[in-house]
């Protein structure tokens, strides 16, 4: 069924009347639709990634040549989902209509549309991007949840944390809820 909004009452995960466009820290969770596990395998603590996996890591870290005014920082990929830190500045790419997009010149409509979501664009560019790869590479079902979870980090012991948390997940997956073989 498609999305009808008289019918289907989406609420928005992000914090509200928070400007999504402020220098800072953000940390954030990808999933795949349905949970599927399809990016590798957690083996002895370490992540295994196959193709697709391999195509999503690619992807998160050219985000940000494709976005200048932001820098990636610690990232996983787990078999269904990601976590990642995404760090926005206000440097002299940052406005207040947005980051520049230097690479597509097709791709700077999006930063311009609406300034106070440019993590969420950042977030959309990431999954079309490895969406439409691992698509052409043969896995024509692939698809990301729906939406994301975003934290906004707030000092420098919770980005530590937090750091800490996603270069360990890998070793915590026989016990992650998001791990379907988890009881």
């Amino acid at each position: 069924m498609k999305y009808n909004p008289d019918i289907h009452k989406r609420r928005s995960l992000r914090f509200k009347n928070y400007d999504y466009a402020e220098q800072g820290a953000y940390f954030v969770t990808i999933c795949t639709k349905n949970r599927e596990c399809l990016f590798g395998d957690a083996v002895n603590g370490e992540m295994v990634l196959n193709a697709a996996g391999d195509m999503v890591r690619k992807v998160w870290d050219e985000l940000h040549v494709n976005y200048q005014g932001i820098e990636t920082d610690q990232f996983i990929i787990m078999p269904n989902h990601v976590h990642g830190i995404v760090l926005l500045n206000t440097g002299p790419a940052h406005n207040r209509r947005g980051l520049i997009n230097q690479t597509p010149t097709s791709m700077k409509w999006i930063m311009m549309k609406n300034p106070d979501q440019i993590l969420g664009k950042i977030i959309r560019h990431f999954k079309a991007k490895s969406s439409k790869q691992i698509r052409d590479r043969g896995l024509n079902h692939f698809q990301w949840q729906r939406n994301y979870h975003d934290r906004i980090i707030r000092n420098e012991k919770e980005l530590m944390n937090i750091r800490e948390y996603i270069r360990n997940n890998p070793q915590r997956w026989d016990r992650d809820t998001e791990n379907p073989a988890y009881l």
